[in-house]
């Protein structure tokens, strides 16, 4: 009961500061980017520049192919701004591409150096009346791309067709759901407004309190130090579960696992919070303290690039904690999530939140009055 008590008392007492509210702040600002910001659906159209360098003829009849997939059915004429230059161009725009044909080489190439499109092409006949093709790329294409190239136009594309539907194709999960674009970013959004935001502002708590002299006015109550620590740590739990419904409820409705949600949330505050209680320990105010704060933060945020780049994914960067964390919340909003991989996160967040907190708890019974 006493220790109900002094989270009830912390709880007041921080919504009073300014501190209680950044982080309610923040999902509200993360919710409004969700809505109206991110779309559904990402539509990424690459941009490929031409030139013809061919018969009238056969010009014509490419243009014709070229108006097929356009989506309004004819070229539009633009005007392309490259350095100092204004260069004319028919403008054709398909479902995911959009395609500009210039009328010289020399404009190809210039626009292939300052526009760095996906494609760049001179479309020409060489010696023995063939069509050529003549690409102008930037530099980080795989090898694999370039093979590609190579080959599409030497190789008959049927057979190319032929080869890729005989490769056996097996699902490794039948009825895993999928998420929208949207949806896919909640989980990152959840790491870094719930337990990032909790680490560095358990932290602010602390300093606070030893600025105004709470802490040593607290020193020479009869109360537990880990009661006074565990308070602080409910109140972010508090907020961390707050500021994370603000996020799921208004972009995912029911379709969440919320009771599996709700314990990796508790949990991984309870890790953050006694992380940032135990950086806290080793400074006097929030200045000394930036620097290592900081540190954790930009290297807990590093799985993010993996979640959103797969290709990525160094075999250190799953040593990092954010990066089951941010696999176990898209575990609970997805449909038909693997709720044991949450679960055993859940439990590896709590084992090692509470060896960070009895360090912690060691350290301020040592230098809660320094």
């Amino acid at each position: 009961m006493k220790l109900w008590h002094s989270f009830i008392k912390e709880l007041k007492l921080s919504s009073r500061g300014f501190y209680f509210y950044v982080e309610l702040f923040m999902a509200i600002i993360l919710l409004v980017v969700l809505l109206f910001v991110i779309p559904k659906e990402f539509v990424s159209k690459s941009s490929e520049y031409l030139y013809f360098d061919l018969p009238e003829a056969m010009v014509n009849q490419y243009k014709e192919e070229i108006l097929k997939e356009d989506l309004d059915g004819k070229a539009e004429l633009v005007e392309i701004k490259s350095k100092k230059d204004t260069i004319k161009a028919e403008f054709y725009e398909s479902s995911d591409t959009k395609l500009y044909v210039v009328k010289n080489k020399a404009q190809l190439i210039q626009l292939a150096e300052t526009e760095r499109p996906l494609v760049g092409a001179v479309i020409s006949l060489n010696d023995e009346g063939k069509v050529h093709y003549e690409y102008y790329l930037q530099g980080y294409e795989s090898e694999r791309l370039k093979n590609l190239y190579r080959i599409i136009h030497n190789t008959d594309l049927n057979l190319i067709k032929d080869e890729i539907d005989k490769q056996e194709v097996r699902s490794l999960s039948t009825g895993y759901g999928q998420l929208n674009d949207r949806e896919n970013v909640i989980p990152s959004f959840l790491t870094f407004n719930g337990s990032l935001m909790g680490l560095f502002i358990i932290a602010a708590y602390i300093f606070l309190d030893k600025k105004e002299g709470i802490i040593k006015a607290y020193a020479v109550t009869s109360s537990s130090v880990w009661q006074y620590l565990m308070s602080k740590v409910g109140v972010i739990i508090t907020t961390t579960i707050l500021s994370s419904l603000i996020i799921v409820i208004p972009v995912m409705g029911l379709k969440v696992n919320y009771l599996a949600l709700l314990i990796l949330l508790i949990t991984s505050a309870f890790f953050a919070s006694s992380l940032g209680l135990l950086v806290a320990s080793f400074y006097k105010n929030m200045m000394q303290s930036f620097g290592a704060i900081y540190v954790l933060m930009i290297a807990m945020l590093l799985p993010n690039i993996a979640y959103f780049v797969p290709s990525w994914e160094p075999l250190w960067i799953k040593f990092i904690p954010t990066y089951p964390l941010i696999q176990g919340f898209k575990e609970c909003i997805v449909e038909n999530g693997d709720i044991s991989y949450t679960l055993m996160a859940s439990f590896g967040f709590l084992v090692v939140g509470l060896l960070l907190f009895i360090l912690s708890n060691i350290r301020y019974k040592k230098t809660l009055t320094a």
